[in-house]
């Protein structure tokens, strides 16, 4: 069971912590997206130093490589990887859905061919619990299928429900304990008629929290925020909420104007690895040569090591050689900028001014 309370609201946005088994989560909260037992580039210390408190791993991969077994020999994901703060674990539905040409989805659940070395796999709801079980994952998350972007409206509707009755099989596999807690996934596209038949469908059921799928997957943002919108208001108000795969800056903060409390993404890291750099004036492309002799940093307001110690022209360097470094600072601090808009939306919603901020970040 987690522990969650929500200490100050501002509209529809909420200020909280959850509790876990590995520590206290201030949210709302940004986890950086840790695939195969790594954050991309970073040091497990170095992420902690940007301020991240959670960190996101992969089920589809990690049961690929190096195996859930050999993971819960060595002691559980935190140990192998050396990460003592909580982690949450998607079912990896989402990954068989999008790296697998070759599956097959029935009531059971899924087989599909490895995108490693082509060797047959299942995912089911409870081998999916299992393995995130073994990984010892502060969150789980209910096995599920994302719908594609745009899809049949009756393809949508059998593809949630029949997510509906995973889910169910999800919380019966789940083996409860103290700081331990598994999340179900809001399914039904954009339809918004959908999304309310899941919502209830996965309180009827009951979770620790609750997570909205399916969505930045190409519907765009308004679309997206009108799906949110019409979405929360069927949500428990005490427990937490995630909006899985966002995003931009701007996606959070209208999605926590909405009520939304957790997030994940591979922005910031992939930014990182693509010369791309966010600031609070504007994201960079440190490929472009107007950065060649320019000694600013990239962010005077900034407090990770690639502003405190290097200069725009030095990153610029090191992108267009192609070296590792390069890759290493813009990635840090990427996730330390991620990480200081988070602390400044709870420092909003604790003083009573989060929708002005959010009129001044990104209006």
């Amino acid at each position: 069971m987690l522990g969650f309370e929500i200490e100050k609201t501002c509209g529809s946005a909420r200020l909280g912590k959850l509790r876990t088994a590995h520590g206290v989560v201030e949210t709302p909260a940004f986890m950086p997206v840790g695939t195969a037992a790594t954050v991309k580039a970073m040091f497990p210390e170095s992420v902690a130093e940007t301020g991240a408190q959670i960190l996101l791993g992969n089920t589809y991969h990690l049961m690929l490589r190096p195996g859930a077994d050999i993971i819960e020999r060595l002691g559980g994901l935190h140990k192998f990887m050396n990460w003592d703060k909580p982690i949450l674990t998607d079912s990896g539905g989402f990954q068989v859905m999008s790296l697998s040409k070759l599956r097959t989805i029935t009531e059971e659940g899924v087989e599909f061919r490895s995108h490693f070395d082509g060797h047959l796999c299942k995912l089911s709801a409870e081998i999916s619990i299992g393995i995130q079980h073994q990984l010892d994952s502060n969150i789980t998350m209910c096995f599920d299928e994302c719908p594609p972007y745009p899809a049949d409206r009756r393809y949508v509707a059998n593809s949630t429900r029949r997510s509906m009755r995973w889910a169910k099989r999800s919380k019966d596999a789940f083996i409860d304990r103290d700081g331990y807690g598994i999340f179900g996934i809001v399914q039904g596209g954009v339809h918004v008629d959908l999304r309310e038949e899941s919502c209830h469908a996965l309180t009827d059921i009951g979770f620790d929290g609750y997570a909205l799928g399916g969505l930045a997957v190409g519907e765009g943002q308004e679309l997206m925020f009108d799906t949110i919108s019409a979405t929360t208001p069927h949500l428990p108000q005490d427990r937490p909420r995630y909006l899985m795969g966002v995003g931009r800056p701007s996606d959070i903060v209208g999605a926590v104007l909405r009520g939304v409390d957790m997030f994940d993404c591979v922005m910031p890291t992939r930014s990182g690895r693509t010369a791309q750099a966010f600031t609070r004036h504007g994201t960079l492309n440190l490929r472009n040569a107007c950065h060649k002799d320019d000694p600013s940093p990239l962010d005077s307001e900034c407090r990770c090591p690639a502003c405190r110690n290097y200069s725009r022209a030095y990153l610029h360097h090191l992108v267009r050689t192609k070296e590792i470094l390069g890759v290493m600072l813009l990635t840090w601090h990427n996730l330390t900028y991620y990480q200081d808009l988070m602390r400044s939306i709870r420092q909003a919603i604790k003083d009573g001014t989060f929708e002005e901020f959010a009129r001044g970040e990104f209006s």
